[in-house]
């Protein structure tokens, strides 16, 4: 007999676990300690026997998020942390430690560049940055202390698709574990473990929560990974409240019928703006699953546009520095997330002052092309 479908086990994310009552949604456990009727019962937790002591080792509304985007995901295991780079950061320390080095993907976010190149700089661990276009590169940069691969299934902010049996190929190869971030495909496009990649991160801030009013990470994957990213979770204080894991879980639940519209405005939205002649270069994929394409799109307006005008003229579109809410909002890659390259790593991936990466909403379509197109109307290009 087949199992529910992807949309059906999006809403039923309930936690599975023994209570005297039931209610319909999982309670929040608005505590940081639990509480115990004797020692033995307290040394149940450290054989095992019962699963909470302390809230930063973990909870029931962040072991629902976790086991909920798993169970998604295709994965056996997962575990929630704090934001989408403290999952990234713990899953990464469940694979390499200080003197090992990783291989990942030039065009990733801009944060996770910077934690990637810096921050693990001070838990001794290197990285050589590639092309992921360029197969041979890949291999080539792989060096005798190379533990793990890094990319993301859908880049950010040029919606690169990636090719995750090539990468899960390369690995195999050469008997490196892989991680791919998948906040953008989301599980309703794509499933990355069930290609063979060993550890999986969402930023749960974007579209498993959705709503834009929870900061949250997780990461999926092998079960002896995850059991070691849970370890880094507790104990670099990553771990994720009681009150935002309960968020994300609610949001969690209408991720399948949010994707659809957002997916479907989105392609609207692109085959406008391909046509618009204040828009030099539109990046959206040409097919990412059968599911859809996405509903990001990412827009280079033609030179001499007027970038203050532009983004002064969206009306009701927000500019924010993040994305995937039900609102349609606007972001500036160059002044938010790629900050921090240099110019030469901005120059390299062509993230310019004319870049404005979109996410696309639930509203109406024609709403959001008609708000879209007066804002390019009013920064028209001045003749000379």
């Amino acid at each position: 007999m087949r199992g529910p479908s992807f949309r059906t086990k999006a809403v039923h994310n309930h936690l599975q676990e023994s209570r005297p009552f039931k209610s319909k949604s999982t309670p929040i456990y608005q505590t940081s300690v639990f509480s115990f009727d004797s020692l033995e019962e307290m040394e149940g937790y450290f054989e095992g026997k019962t699963p909470y002591l302390y809230t930063r080792n973990g909870h029931p509304n962040s072991d629902e998020l976790a086991q909920s985007v798993a169970t998604l995901e295709e994965a056996p295991d997962g575990v929630a942390a704090s934001s989408g780079l403290g999952a990234i950061l713990a899953g990464i320390l469940s694979v390499a430690e200080s003197g090992d080095h990783l291989v990942a993907a030039s065009d990733l976010y801009g944060g996770t560049y910077h934690l990637i190149k810096e921050e693990l700089k001070t838990f001794g661990i290197e990285t050589t940055f590639v092309n992921f276009r360029n197969h041979t590169a890949v291999e080539k940069a792989i060096q005798p202390n190379t533990k793990l691969i890094y990319t993301e299934s859908v880049t950010n902010p040029f919606l690169r698709v990636e090719d995750i049996d090539t990468v899960t190929e390369i690995a195999k190869k050469h008997g490196l574990s892989t991680m791919v971030d998948n906040t953008f495909a989301t599980p309703y496009l794509l499933k990355p473990y069930t290609q063979g990649v060993d550890l999986v991160v969402h930023s749960a801030t974007k579209y498993i929560g959705g709503h834009s009013d929870v900061s949250a990470g997780v990461v999926t994957g092998r079960t002896e990974l995850i059991q070691k990213a849970r370890s880094k979770v507790s104990n670099l204080g990553l771990n994720l409240s009681p009150f935002e894991s309960w968020l994300a879980c609610r949001g969690l639940k209408t991720l399948a019928v949010r994707m659809e519209r957002q997916i479907d405005n989105a392609e609207e939205l692109a085959g406008f703006l391909e046509e618009h002649s204040q828009v030099k270069r539109v990046y959206y994929p040409e097919y990412v699953s059968e599911q859809g394409r996405g509903a990001m799109v990412t827009v280079e307006l033609e030179e001499g546009t007027n970038m203050s005008r532009f983004f002064s003229s969206l009306g009701w579109i927000k500019i924010v520095p993040s994305l995937a809410g039900v609102e349609t909002t606007v972001s500036y890659p160059l002044g938010t997330s790629h900050r921090s390259l240099t110019d030469e790593e901005k120059a390299k991936l062509n993230i310019n002052e004319r870049l404005v990466r979109i996410s696309v909403g639930i509203e109406e379509s024609a709403d959001i092309i008609r708000q879209i197109h007066a804002a390019l109307s009013e920064s028209a290009v001045e003749a000379n």
